[in-house]
C-alpha cells in the first residue's frame, strides 16, 4: 500500500527488478502441494502448508516494506498513484464477481433448481417423499436432520459491529484529512477492535452451529453455500483488519499526510466492500 503523491516528478516510476514475484510463486508452489497433501491425508501436506504460510507472510513483509520505503522516500507521481487508484478499484471488482458467483450459486440451486425438481416424477426420479422445499436435506438417512441458522442474535450482532465499524473508518478518514492524527489513530484502531470482536462472534456462531443445530458443511446444499458465503467472508473480514492494522501502525509511525494517503484510502474501499457484502449475506442467508 503506499501514501502516493508524496514526489513530485512528472515521470513514471518504474521499480528495479525484485526478487518478491519469485519469493511468491515459490509459497504458492508449497501452498498447491500442501493442500494436495491434506485433502488426500499424506503426512507432508500440513508441513508443506506450513512452509507455504511462511514464506508468504516473508514475502508479504519484505514486498510491502519496500512499496511503503518508495512511497515514503517521495518516488511516486500522481500518475503512479492513478494506478494504484485503477489496480485497487479492478481488485475490488473481482472479489464483487467472486463473491457474485457464490451468491448465484445460492440462488440457483433455491429458486431454479428446487423448484424445477419439484415438476419432475419424485418416485421414478428422486425418492417418493421429496418435497421442493428449503432447505432441502436430501433423502431421508443420507443427510442428518439440521436447523437453519436464523438472524438472532449473533447474526444480528454482528451486522450492528460491521456498520458501526464503516462509521469508525470514516471518522478516522476525516480526522486524517483535516490532520488531526491522534482522532484518527483512535477511531482506525476502534475499527480494528470492532473487526475483531466480529470474528469471535462468528466463531461463536459456527461452533454454535455445529454443537447445537448440527448445522455442518456436508448438510446438503445449504450447509455448502452457508459456510461458503459466510466463511469466505470472514476471511475477507480477517485480511481487511490486518490491512487496517498495518495502517493503523503506519499512521502511529506518522507515515500519510491529509492530502497524500492512499494507502489509507485503498484499505478503507476494501472494509466498506466486507461491509456491503455482508448486508447482503445477512439478508439472503439469515432472513430470507
Amino acid at each position: 500500500m503506499s501514501s502516493a503523491t508524496h514526489g513530485t516528478a512528472p515521470y513514471y516510476y518504474v521499480p528495479a527488478p525484485s526478487k518478491w514475484p519469485m519469493v511468491g510463486a515459490i509459497a504458492m508452489f508449497f501452498f498447491m502441494v500442501g493442500m494436495a497433501g491434506m485433502v488426500n491425508e499424506a503426512a507432508y501436506g500440513v508441513y508443506a502448508f506450513g512452509i507455504s504460510m511462511a514464506i508468504l507472510v516473508y514475502m508479504f513483509f519484505g514486498w510491502f516494506g519496500t512499496v511503503i520505503g518508495e512511497s515514503e522516500g517521495g518516488v511516486y507521481s500522481g500518475r503512479v498513484d492513478a494506478s494504484f487508484r485503477w489496480s485497487m478499484g479492478w481488485f475490488i471488482f473481482s472479489e464483487v464477481m467472486f463473491f457474485a458467483a457464490f451468491f448465484g450459486a445460492l440462488f440457483y440451486a433455491r429458486v431454479i433448481t428446487m423448484p424445477w425438481l419439484g415438476d419432475l416424477d419424485h418416485k421414478a426420479v428422486l425418492w417418493p417423499d421429496f418435497q421442493a422445499s428449503w432447505p432441502n436435506a436430501g433423502p431421508g438417512g443420507y443427510i442428518e436432520t439440521f436447523q437453519t441458522m436464523g438472524p438472532f442474535w449473533i447474526p444480528t450482532i454482528n451486522t450492528a459491529l460491521l456498520l458501526t465499524s464503516g462509521v469508525t473508518l470514516t471518522l478516522s478518514h476525516h480526522a486524517l484529512r483535516e490532520n488531526h492524527r491522534d482522532k484518527a489513530v483512535f477511531w482506525l484502531g476502534l475499527t480494528v477492535l470492532l473487526g475483531i470482536i466480529f470474528l469471535g462472534c462468528q466463531a461463536y456462531e459456527y461452533a454454535h452451529a455445529y454443537k447445537d443445530l448440527n448445522l455442518k458443511l456436508t448438510s446438503g446444499i445449504f450447509g455448502s453455500t452457508f459456510y461458503m458465503l459466510t466463511g469466505f467472508h470472514g476471511f475477507h473480514v480477517c485480511v481487511g483488519a490486518i490491512m487496517l492494522a498495518v495502517i493503523w501502525f503506519r499512521l502511529r509511525a506518522g507515515h500519510f499526510k491529509p492530502e497524500s494517503h492512499f494507502g489509507f484510502e485503498a484499505a478503507a474501499w476494501y472494509w466498506h466492500f466486507v461491509d456491503v457484502v455482508w448486508l447482503g449475506l445477512y439478508v439472503v442467508v439469515y432472513w430470507l
